[in-house]
């Protein structure tokens, strides 16, 4: 994984290298946004280390990683011009090229960079919350991501393909995965979803912590209507 994503930086760095010869990337005094997320996942450290590696690696750049909602965030602000790279969920990613479902108004010329790993959704409850399939999550308090995420396109399109509206059928709550975390903490939610590398820093620590056992829920029942309605982004 390490050698892997060197290889990908050093791709980065020579597009990058050739694209400060451009007139109008001079004119932004050689300055990148890297768009990334929350603190509690895994695109901020993963941006924040990408740009270390260009700013001492190519001459004249200065590149910085922002805090952000997430992918969809990411992708509005790459089409508003107010970004140059940003990390963003396939599916998100997709939409915003296509032009559909939060992007029908505003296209995004989107380019792929690199892939950097495989996103995983995780489900997460503990124990004591009477929550062991999906079903369950009916009447819960559920944190379904971070407004602007690609964890919350995700995660309503899965609840969609069990059948289960989230402004009438669970307890809405819109929370990143630090966030979530903390909460589930304090039982003032039962339950989260989150999509992200493994491992994420903030499920890490719920694992950890004393008198607490996490729990993560299969979800794979919902892959097949989700892939019949939206592609075959799902697996």
């Amino acid at each position: 994984m390490v050698s892997k994503l060197i290889r990908t930086l050093s791709m980065v760095l020579a597009a990058l290298a050739v694209g400060l010869a451009h007139p109008a990337f001079a004119q932004q005094g050689n300055r990148i946004s890297i768009t990334t997320g929350g603190t509690g996942g895994v695109y901020y450290p993963m941006g924040g280390g990408m740009a270390n590696v260009l700013s001492k690696n190519v001459p004249g750049l200065q590149a910085t990683a922002e805090v952000t909602g997430g992918s969809v965030d990411n992708l509005k602000l790459i089409g508003a011009g107010k970004s140059e790279v940003g990390f963003a969920m396939v599916d998100a990613a997709w939409e915003a090229s296509q032009g559909l479902d939060k992007f029908k108004d505003n296209k995004v010329n989107a380019r792929t960079l690199m892939v950097l790993y495989p996103n995983k959704m995780q489900l997460v409850t503990i124990d004591g919350t009477g929550i062991t399939k999906l079903s369950d999550l009916k009447g819960k308090r559920v944190s379904t991501g971070s407004p602007g995420s690609g964890v919350e396109v995700m995660t309503l399109r899965v609840l969609e393909a069990m059948g289960l509206d989230p402004k009438k059928d669970i307890k809405q709550e819109r929370l990143g995965a630090a966030e979530s975390v903390n909460a589930i903490k304090d039982r003032k939610i039962d339950a989260f979803f989150w999509v992200g590398g493994v491992p994420t820093a903030a499920l890490t620590d719920l694992a950890a912590t004393p008198g607490i056992k996490m729990k993560m829920l299969d979800h794979a029942e919902a892959v097949e209507a989700m892939n019949k309605k939206y592609g075959p982004l799902y697996t």
